[in-house]
């Protein structure tokens, strides 16, 4: 029997999702000194093609806590 990814199923709205990437837009340009070298263009990108990370970052959001954009230092710009 195969077994399913209960993360697999976890989706925001599109509502929902327009609302965190409002909200996470606001923070990165309020604290861009944490953020050099960053476009938001691109770290909206890559949130939207992970929905799990979105689901995630609401989460985040929803229990008080602030997620911020940080850069890996073994990530590409």
């Amino acid at each position: 029997m195969k077994r399913m990814n209960p993360l697999a199923t976890i989706k925001l709205s599109p509502k929902q999702r327009e609302e965190l990437l409002r909200v996470l837009k606001a923070r990165f340009e309020k604290n861009m000194n944490r953020h050099k070298g960053l476009e938001w263009a691109k770290v909206q990108a890559r949130l939207e093609a992970n929905t799990e990370k979105l689901w995630s970052l609401n989460e985040m959001e929803r229990t008080g806590g602030e997620p911020d954009v940080v850069r890996n230092s073994g990530a590409k710009p």
